[in-house]
């Protein structure tokens, strides 16, 4: 500490020569030559860790979220569950962290995107990636040939994230996956009607859902003369062709990863083009393609599953789609992903990119690379992209100024006169009890006035009014925040277990009934 403060007290003291020379208009060279020394006795002292500034903020590629982003979020959550539940789907849950050798291998390129942990007592763990691995983790462990789950959990990838387009390094995924032996694309068709189901029931624009096959796609490798090797990187640069043009995708495919520039055009054939059932048809008598065993049957359970999705109502949302390649290395059929056609725009919104709102795909060999004897099990699923439908949703909102109810408050219980808090605590206390969502402020006395602002600020729609009139009448009055009318009284001399409401006595359990009309 000596050291330092002397130091710094010639720090001071130079600096006033330096500001001495300065005003005395001294030679350039003689400025130059203390400022020097000056730098050189700051370089010495360095900074002062003690004086540092904390700043206060999230990691980057975190958020917080208020209470009403919360509301929201809670909302589209509810959507999304009610769907997974009406077909039939149980829900499981698994650490937020695994063995890093679980996910090692499982992911292609993005695998330099795993967050690892420091060794915390001989494990190396990551944290998960996704909620897929983890499930086929679960399947293998517990020797599972069959289920139908969902999970929703939060996810963590080591990416640069662009909050404004809902990209972050911490973020949840809802994920619906079907696991077992069954006939083929039947479970591939419901995953893809839940998909439709939720983008529709979620308001959030017209959207198009993208499809393929990873045996199509490496079929077209194949015969376009792709390498064995180079097949998985060649397929990550495909999948990059609904972000940027053709001829990037192609350069990245010579420059980069050293494939002939004739392969890449032949494969350019191929990736550009795409429709429904009849580019399937189109394909099937491709006179190369039709020759390749993989993408024969790929081809094939594609052309069934468009008869499933005409049934299911379902195929005007969907398209054929050959430059969809889906990076992730364990994907072995079907894949999917739901886009947005186009940002949807209120007035006052500033347009937003979001990419893809759900994906998803068929990945039959992943529970065997967990098996110790290889066992498979055949799984399809689909993934929400929940946290870009959040960012389209919570900018709707502020563009529409919409106001958001953070809690479920049915009725505040006030008084109108002093001296009543033993009262409006018995009553509160009774309401509770009776299941109903009730408040009291947390004042002795607070005037009405005060009361009836908070109801309107929090969006409570009913009051309960405690008065010296209505202790001796043995009633309390309820009434419509809003028009300040009186809907309910209620007849306390029965010890709250029964209310008048116009002459008609009903259970106060029924007081709640006046949330919904009002």
């Amino acid at each position: 500490m000596a050291e330092r403060a002397a130091l710094e007290e010639l720090v001071k003291l130079q600096g006033e020569r330096v500001r001495g020379l300065k005003q005395q208009k001294a030679s350039a060279e003689l400025i130059e030559e203390e400022v020097a020394k000056l730098l050189k006795l700051k370089a010495q002292l360095g900074p002062d860790e003690s004086k540092q500034k904390f700043v206060l903020k999230t990691p980057k590629g975190t958020r917080d979220y208020s209470p009403r982003q919360m509301a929201v979020r809670e909302k589209v959550f509810d959507v999304i569950i009610r769907c997974f539940k009406r077909h039939g789907a149980e829900v499981i849950d698994t650490p937020v962290f695994e063995l890093k050798e679980t996910l090692t291998g499982k992911y292609g390129e993005d695998s330099k995107l795993i967050y690892d942990l420091k060794d915390q007592g001989g494990e190396l763990l990551s944290l998960r990636y996704d909620l897929t691995v983890p499930f086929a983790r679960y399947l293998a462990m517990n020797k599972l040939n069959n289920i139908k789950r969902y999970h929703i959990a939060k996810v963590y990838r080591r990416d640069n994230p662009a909050m404004t387009r809902g990209r972050y390094r911490e973020f949840y995924q809802c994920d619906f996956d079907i696991a077992g032996n069954f006939d083929p694309m039947i479970p591939d068709a419901e995953c893809l009607k839940i998909m439709c189901e939720i983008l529709s029931s979620l308001q959030i624009g017209d959207f198009l859902v993208k499809v393929n096959d990873r045996r199509i796609l490496d079929g077209m490798f194949a015969i376009c003369g792709v390498p064995d090797s180079k097949f998985r990187t060649i397929c990550s640069s495909v999948d990059k062709l609904d972000k940027v043009s053709w001829e990037e995708v192609k350069n990245e495919m010579v420059g980069e990863k050293g494939l002939a520039p004739e392969v890449a055009d032949r494969i350019g054939d191929y990736v550009q083009q795409h429709g429904g059932v009849s580019l399937v048809e189109q394909l099937l008598q491709d006179p190369k393609l039709s020759q390749n065993k993989q993408a024969l049957e790929g081809l094939r359970d594609l052309k069934l599953l468009f008869e499933y999705l005409t049934l299911f109502g379902i195929d005007d949302k969907i398209s054929f789609d050959l430059s969809l390649a889906r990076g992730l290395d364990y994907y072995t059929g079907v894949i999917y992903e739901a886009v947005l056609l186009q940002t949807p725009v209120q007035a006052g919104e500033e347009p937003l990119g979001v990419g893809s709102v759900a994906a998803g795909g068929r990945y039959d060999g992943l529970v065997g690379m967990f098996d110790p004897k290889g066992r498979k099990v055949p799984c399809v699923g689909l993934s929400i992209g929940v946290e870009r439908i959040f960012s389209i949703v919570e900018q709707r909102l502020e563009a529409l100024e919409e106001k958001v109810r953070t809690t479920e408050t049915q009725v505040l219980v006030a008084s109108a006169q002093k001296k009543l808090l033993e009262e409006r605590l018995k009553l509160v206390s009774e309401l509770w009890d009776a299941g109903i969502k009730a408040e009291l402020l947390y004042k002795k006395n607070p005037k009405l006035l005060n009361q009836l602002q908070y109801c309107e600020e929090a969006g409570i729609p009913l009051v309960a009014i405690i008065g010296e009139q209505e202790l001796k009448d043995g009633v309390i009055k309820l009434r419509s925040v809003t028009s300040r009318e009186e809907v309910r009284e209620a007849d306390r001399k029965a010890k709250g277990q029964n209310v008048c409401h116009f002459g008609r006595p009903m259970p106060i359990q029924d007081l709640s009934k006046a949330w919904h009309s009002h």
